[in-house]
């Protein structure tokens, strides 16, 4: 490897990175990271769990009931930028003259799909007004009008949506206002997130994008507060400097800027277990920014929300008593049997075959260790063909079995037995979770402690020109969550709305008459 120079070891430090994180990195770039072995996709009776009408109603009950001895928190990654949203726009605004051909024309030549559905649903996308008016008596016909519409949106001296964080778009229209993800996130906590009057959020955001949340947070407070009756407790953290990871170059040396200085790049969303381990909160609900939804989908969602989140309730509830009884030393024989049982059967947890020829000391180990654990309710809703991890029975390299949820890119494409079990997922994760952080005396867990860092993933890039390659930490919900105790649970598909392109906005899940 090459050596670390002073300077070196001195930009490191100014990031609160320790020189052996460094090398430890430089090292899993060199072993590389192994694909995950999927044992089976998680089914609705095998790994899904699915609720009639009446037991989720009866959830929902319990949740209603025990929440205004509980604090509550909703916890929303929200420092996206919009630009991938809008890459359409920016295509055309290079690839289009008004002054050179039609706009006819230029789809016959480009087959522009994505443009062509932007260009017919104008009139429905919550910014139109707000665009229209900006550039009103500016285009000498139609075409240019378009050109002028999107420029208007897109350039660094007008709208320049594209800088903006997702958040703080126009993503739904109620006439008198436009609607943000912000903002919608807000409200929707009234409805699931709310005690005593008060409703707490924490948003993850871009150190950049700050003073953008704080103006709009002042520019909707008073009204949502007075339609909803509610006191809206909002913070914000950053990712943090000590959670970037090293670039190497594809010979896994460290990756030089052109002043010399070693590269370093955000660790994705993972480094938001960090975050998350800062929150005290007994319950979390962790949720997107870009998945919100319209007023008709609203009480749908509600109901789903509660039922995650009495089932947490229910289950931990259980788990607590079962833990103190560990504690207590207070165990029989037919007690650990017992309890094993509920942790097969109701948190999903395997045993390794040889558990029945260990020990009683062994045993009670496991069942201390097994039990307490942060646990998370996922959400999971059924596959429609949409992109995104989904929920599988894995196995790791010491032969325990554990419920997961695995993006495609931890998977062995080159394997058909792994492609055979991918092609059998019948759900996929839409980023829907209620999470348990605390043991059974209110103390909480250090989340830290129950990350997979073998879940990671590397990616290839280029720097000015040079190719690199990148480390990303194990995924919120992926490996950063890997040793949670973890029960998926089919929801509604009407409760995932993602807005990953602008033409997203045009779904009637987003149109809001």
């Amino acid at each position: 490897m090459t050596q670390l120079t002073e300077k070196d070891l001195n930009q490191i430090a100014t990031k609160g990175i320790t020189k052996e994180k460094v090398k430890e990195q430089i090292g899993i770039f060199k072993e590389g990271i192994p694909f995950v072995n999927l044992v089976n996709a998680a089914v609705v009776g095998d790994g899904i769990s699915k609720f009639t009408e009446e037991e989720q109603l009866a959830l929902g009950k319990k949740f209603d009931k025990a929440k205004s001895g509980l604090s509550l928190l909703k916890f929303v990654p929200a420092s996206g930028a919009a630009s991938r949203m809008f890459k359409a726009l920016f295509n055309f605004l290079e690839a289009y003259d008004p002054k050179k051909e039609s706009l006819s024309a230029y789809f016959e030549r480009t087959d522009d799909t994505a443009l062509q559905r932007f260009s017919e649903g104008l009139k429905d996308f919550p910014f139109y007004e707000t665009v229209q008016k900006r550039i009103k008596g500016k285009a000498a016909n139609s075409d240019e009008e378009l050109y002028l519409f999107v420029k208007e949106m897109m350039s660094e001296d007008a709208l320049n949506y594209g800088f903006y964080p997702k958040g703080l778009l126009p993503f739904h229209d109620y006439g008198d206002h436009s609607a943000t993800p912000f903002e919608k996130h807000l409200e929707e906590a009234v409805n699931y997130a709310k005690v005593g009057g008060e409703a707490n959020l924490h948003f993850t955001i871009s150190e950049q994008h700050i003073e953008m949340f704080t103006k709009e947070y002042e520019r909707i407070n008073e009204r949502l507060s007075k339609t909803t009756d509610t006191v809206f407790n909002v913070t914000y953290s950053y990712q943090k400097g000590s959670t970037d990871t090293i670039a190497v170059d594809m010979e896994n040396n460290p990756f030089r800027n052109s002043d010399g200085s070693l590269l370093f790049r955000p660790g994705g969303h993972g480094a938001l277990i960090e975050n998350l381990n800062e929150e005290e909160a007994d319950i979390i609900f962790i949720k997107n920014i870009d998945n919100v939804v319209v007023p008709k989908v609203q009480e749908e969602l509600t109901n789903s929300k509660k039922m995650l989140a009495g089932l947490l309730l229910e289950v931990q509830g259980k788990a607590f008593a079962y833990a103190k009884r560990i504690e207590d030393n207070n165990l029989t024989a037919d007690m650990m049997l017992e309890i094993k049982e509920f942790l097969e059967k109701e948190l999903n947890v395997r045993f390794v075959d040889k558990y029945p020829s260990f020990s009683l000391g062994e045993q009670i180990n496991i069942l201390k260790d097994k039990i307490n654990r942060p646990i998370r309710i996922c959400g999971m809703v059924k596959n429609e063909g949409e992109p995104g991890g989904g929920p599988f029975w894995i196995k790791n390299a010491h032969g325990h079995v554990s419920l997961q949820i695995i993006e495609s890119a931890q998977i062995d494409m080159s394997n058909p037995k792994q492609v055979d079990i991918l092609k059998n997922a019948t759900h996929f994760n839409p980023v829907d979770l209620v999470c348990g952080v605390k043991n059974h005396k209110g103390e909480k867990y250090n989340l830290l402690d129950y990350v997979d860092h073998k879940q990671g993933f590397i990616t290839e890039k280029t720097k000015e020109g040079k190719a690199l390659k990148a480390l990303e930490l194990p995924g919120l919900w992926n490996g950063a969550m890997a040793y949670w105790n973890t029960i998926f649970v089919e929801v509604p598909l009407a409760t995932f709305n993602p807005v990953k392109t602008v033409n997203d906005l045009l779904k009637p899940t987003h149109q809001v008459s």
